[in-house]
């Protein structure tokens, strides 16, 4: 039942509640993040995951049909009919033995969850269709969000769809072509920045306070509603049991944090009996959870995060002008607006965060096309991060694990030409250039 649902600070000195019919994002009392929250008491929610299975036989009801509404009860906060669905959450979970072999993992232990398959082409669509249905049922009418372009792209596609008029905020040079084409065609008023990611988050949380619009960053806890359910689908398609470990790519780190909720509430509702480990792999060139986690020792502590970590560390981003920099620009960010929700993730899931290359996420990304699917550069980061956390002895050969890809190879397919084409890594496969002499090529082809 969606009455059952409210909004809730994430702050435990502050803890205030508000109904779901409002669209505030942030605690008006202490301006810390809010969550989506259940009375479980009042919502009908199956004594076994597998019960959700069901709705594979009455796909011919828009509601099953969704990958995310197929499992409403677990986000249940707005009613049936304000829910919007474009068919999101057609994912596989592809068992890889190739790139486990590769990475002397034992062969049936790695699956990839591939996300590229959602109607935008990445899991960004997961929490749109959440966020979007909050939108609908508080009567909004223009939206907006900041973006390093699948964002941008999910944002713009589902606004088509609601009819609400959208605008999104991009940084100068930011953002990869076959992103940015998408919000474009699905007819957004695209804004350029003279800044990065961090600049536009803050210039599009001004815009929305100050002209009443309806903001879709992950800041928006109903997004990262719609985001849990990629964990639930990895379930489903392991014979409804967790696995020992997921990976996920870190950049304003929603997906982190949703999974983090996800798997405390399947664990609190008795539906999974252990909750699998979560890392989290951030680009080198934007690795501010990996510095705060793993030297400045920040952690969740029951919500009473250290706050002053946090305020030292972003000022002394302001005073180095430090802007991020990766060719995993989906992940390219150095203020993560979820970076406490994140920790609790940290918390619940015994994470470990690390940072990877560039040059090994381009690596790892060849080796996923090479065998198995191709993806945005972000994505790969996860097996890039793998690869450290298997050498450590972090994740055992026979662990059972789930990489994320978060996003589709066209995404960002300069990234996978200029690797191939200028021979950047062991992986390259670079175009040969012949005569135009039908011998000349039969020597190349026998």
């Amino acid at each position: 039942m969606a009455d059952a649902a409210f909004q809730r600070c994430i702050n435990p000195a502050c803890g205030a509640e508000f109904d779901c019919g409002q669209a505030i994002f942030k605690c008006p009392q202490c301006g810390d993040l809010l969550d989506a929250q259940y009375d479980w008491d009042r919502v009908a929610v199956p004594d076994k995951l597998s019960e959700f299975g069901k709705r594979w036989a009455t796909r011919d009801r828009r509601l099953d049909l969704s990958g995310v509404w197929r499992f409403r009860e677990l986000l249940d906060f707005c009613p049936d009919e304000h829910k919007v669905t474009i068919g999101e959450g057609q994912t596989i979970l592809q068992q890889n033995c190739a790139i486990a072999e590769h990475l002397g993992m034992k062969p049936d232990a790695l699956h990839l969850q591939y996300e590229g398959l959602n109607p935008s082409g990445s899991f960004k669509d997961n929490g749109m269709t959440a966020a979007f249905s909050h939108a609908m049922m508080v009567g909004a009418t223009s939206c907006a969000c900041a973006s390093t372009g699948n964002t941008s792209a999910s944002v713009a596609l589902y606004a088509h769809s609601c009819g609400l008029k959208c605008t999104v905020f991009i940084g100068s040079g930011r953002i990869a072509f076959g992103k940015l084409s998408q919000a474009m065609d699905y007819g957004a008023q695209t804004i350029q920045i003279a800044g990065d990611f961090d600049d536009c988050m803050r210039q599009v949380q001004a815009v929305c306070t100050e002209l009443g619009l309806y903001l879709l960053n992950s800041l928006n806890p109903f997004r990262l509603e719609g985001q849990k359910t990629i964990m639930y689908r990895i379930i489903e398609a392991l014979g409804w049991e967790a696995p020992d470990w997921i990976v996920v790519p870190g950049g304003n780190l929603g997906n982190s944090s949703a999974f983090g909720k996800a798997f405390l509430e399947l664990k609190q509702l008795g539906l999974i009996d252990r909750v699998p480990r979560l890392a989290i792999v951030n680009a080198t060139g934007a690795d501010t959870l990996t510095d705060l986690v793993n030297n400045k020792k920040l952690v969740w502590n029951g919500g009473n995060v250290d706050q002053r970590i946090i305020d030292d560390y972003y000022a002394d981003l302001t005073a180095r002008h430090f802007s991020p920099h990766t060719c995993a620009s989906a992940i390219e960010i150095s203020r993560p607006v979820n970076l406490k929700k994140c920790l609790r993730a940290i918390d619940v899931c015994d994470g470990v965060v690390l940072a990877v290359t560039d040059e090994e996420i381009c690596d790892a990304k060849a080796l996923i096309g090479k065998y198995g699917l191709g993806c945005e550069p972000a994505s790969a980061a996860t097996i890039a991060g793998l690869k450290h956390l298997l050498a450590r002895g972090t994740v055992a050969k026979d662990d059972r694990v789930a990489c994320v890809l978060t996003g589709h190879a066209l995404k960002d397919p300069n990234v996978t030409v200029n690797y191939h084409k200028d021979r950047l890594g062991e992986f390259s496969n670079a175009p040969i250039e012949v005569p135009n002499d039908l011998a000349e090529i039969i020597k190349l082809i026998r």
